[in-house]
């Protein structure tokens, strides 16, 4: 089986910081930034995007799916 890579993507605008994402991700690939978005909030980030394997918990969970997926076969 092919091994496989993700990408998590956030729209820091959109994103208010409510860290659903950071919870529901099972590899501990997401943090809230320290610093705020123009609106104030503390954007979702990948803090260690070689732990993320595209399994997508974090853009189901985002309530105002500011999150897009990316998964690639990684060789």
């Amino acid at each position: 089986m092919a091994k496989v890579k993700g990408a998590v993507v956030v729209d820091k605008e959109g994103c208010k910081g409510c860290s659903l994402c950071v919870g529901a991700c099972p590899h501990d690939v997401l943090e809230l930034h320290k610093e705020v978005n123009s609106k104030g909030y503390h954007y979702s980030y990948m803090k260690d995007p070689d732990a993320c394997i595209g399994c997508a918990n974090c853009g189901v969970v985002c309530p105002d799916t500011c999150i897009t997926i990316y998964r690639v076969k990684a060789s």
